[in-house]
């Protein structure tokens, strides 16, 4: 029998035999039967010994019936939420549920809260117990950890040395070029722009993540000749060069100075080169994009490949961009798995929540759980469109954000508001949400006078910086389809993509089809 059999039969039986308040009857049911406990949630069911037993049951009767997937992997999707620590998806949780009009939140779960398989990933980087995006990203795209600030590259590297970064020695090869050996398309999708640390990883080998253009590189003194910058190793590269869907932001790291892009933006390269123009020469089947109408009406059937920039830097916050302009995350991953899923072979997508990290680093609470929410629509789109007997999806992060939810609030309390009830030894209020490291300090002050913008109000930090700071503590990864029970327990951040390639039977490690 299904799972939706079960689920319709339970239904039923709940109804015939008269089980929607007698908890005791349900408890023991619950034992043979799978329920739909959700229509039982309710602060009055919640009082009662029998109700908690039930859900118990409920929840292992569904662990039980899940099962382990040995079949080799077709696909895969790498869901990475930049800065997503656990203080973060806790009160995303509670935020998604709170902006339905629930009335509390706390049981909420997000999309991959359901995936059948979780454990822990260690963030730090070779020379770094708090680790940045461009170490994480080459231990999760590349399987080698590194110092921080390189991407690409291993730790035998010198920060900013380019001979050193150049040597194939010390390369770092992406899961995207092992799947393309292996006949996959690939494809990056991202809210930050398309050469930034994360995505980067996938494509580029540098001894400084923040050479997005080769202006960046002629500002920190070196030769662009020599260093090659993100973006032109996007287009030129193996294997950038041969990706099959790019969306993102970025479009000044493409275009050279005194060229104008949609928006009026100048663009940043001082090499002359048009690298969107290089992108559509190397690409005379491709199309180039630059807004959410062209994005959705994008003809799936006829795209072979398909570039898609949408904002001169990184996108704008879901919260403050231009809905008709600027596509989501989720219509961005969308698209991208409808164009791949034509290549027979299967693909690899990598999707990045890139914002949420911004939003913790301004500590602005509101935009980093916004983000986090539109990152878990992404993902629960995608589940909609992937069959996870084919599918291997991992969501993860490449380092948390200490946040923290503090104080003894009462059920359902606004998690961008203030501790309701409750006060600080002069008598002030303060929020739920805090950062350890922050711009904002409210220490000796009345919040509640501060209180008023709950968008732009920065939530409470007691060191001060200009900015927050990355957590070093352990991230979660989640994982569906194919040997995602491979991703549990406690490991190395590094281990992630030699199982994702285990699963889809790529690169030159150990491979489930030998």
């Amino acid at each position: 029998m299904s799972r939706k059999e079960l689920f319709v039969l339970s239904v039923i039986l709940t109804v015939a035999l008269g089980f929607h308040h007698d908890f005791e009857k349900l408890y023991r049911s619950s034992t043979n039967r799978m329920v739909d406990f959700s229509i039982y949630k309710s602060p009055e069911n919640e009082k009662y010994n029998a109700f908690w037993k039930a859900d118990g049951q409920n929840f292992l009767r569904k662990k039980i019936m899940e099962s382990q997937i040995y079949n080799k992997a077709k696909n895969a999707i790498i869901f990475l939420g930049d800065g997503m620590g656990v203080g973060t998806t806790t009160a995303t949780r509670v935020f998604k549920a709170q902006n339905k009009g629930q009335r509390f939140g706390e049981e909420e779960s997000l999309s991959f809260d359901q995936f059948p398989f979780s454990g822990l990933s260690r963030t730090y980087c070779t020379n770094a117990q708090v680790p940045d995006s461009a170490c994480t990203a080459t231990a999760y795209l590349g399987g080698v950890k590194t110092n921080i600030a390189l991407l690409g590259v291993n730790s035998n590297v010198p920060f900013k040395n380019c001979t050193a970064a150049n040597d194939p020695a010390n390369q770092v090869e992406s899961i995207m070029a092992w799947a393309q050996r292996s006949g996959k398309a690939t494809g990056i999708v991202t809210t930050t722009t398309v050469s930034h640390a994360s995505p980067g990883a996938a494509y580029a080998h540098v001894a400084n993540r923040m050479w997005q253009s080769d202006s960046d590189v002629l500002a920190d003194g070196e030769d662009p000749v020599v260093c090659k910058d993100i973006a032109s190793q996007l287009i030129h590269s193996f294997p950038g060069k041969n990706f099959d869907v790019i969306f993102g932001g970025g479009r000044t790291n493409f275009l050279p100075k005194r060229t104008f892009d949609e928006t009026n933006a100048e663009g940043l390269r001082s090499d002359g080169r048009n690298l969107i123009n290089q992108w559509k020469a190397y690409h005379p089947e491709g199309t180039y994009i630059t807004n959410r109408d062209q994005l959705l009406s994008l003809p799936i059937n006829n795209t072979k490949r398909v570039l898609g920039l949408f904002h001169a830097q990184d996108l704008d916050f879901h919260q403050y961009s231009d809905k008709a302009y600027q596509p989501t995350l989720e219509e961005m991953t969308e698209a991208a798995i409808k164009v791949l899923s034509r290549n027979q072979n299967g693909y690899v997508l990598f999707v990045e929540g890139g914002r949420i990290d911004h939003g913790n680093h301004f500590t602005r609470a509101h935009l980093a759980l916004d983000e986090c929410n539109e990152f878990d629509k992404a993902i629960e789109n995608a589940a909609k469109r992937t069959n996870p007997y084919e599918t291997l999806t991992v969501v993860t992060s490449d380092h948390s954000h200490p946040v923290s939810v503090a104080g003894y609030g009462p059920r359902g309390n606004d998690v961008l508001g203030l501790v309701e009830g409750m006060s600080d030894l002069n008598g002030h209020g303060f929020a739920v949400l805090n950062y350890p490291v922050g711009p904002d300090q409210y220490i000796g002050k009345d919040i509640k006078q501060e209180f008023t913008d709950r968008l732009e109000f920065p939530s409470p930090s007691y060191i001060n910086s200009f900015i927050g700071n990355h957590g070093g503590d352990d991230v979660s990864v989640y994982a569906k389809g194919p040997y995602s029970h491979l991703f549990t327990g406690s490991m190395e951040q590094n281990e992630i993509p030699h199982k994702i390639a285990y699963a889809l039977c790529i690169g030159n490690g150990l491979k489930v089809c030998k």
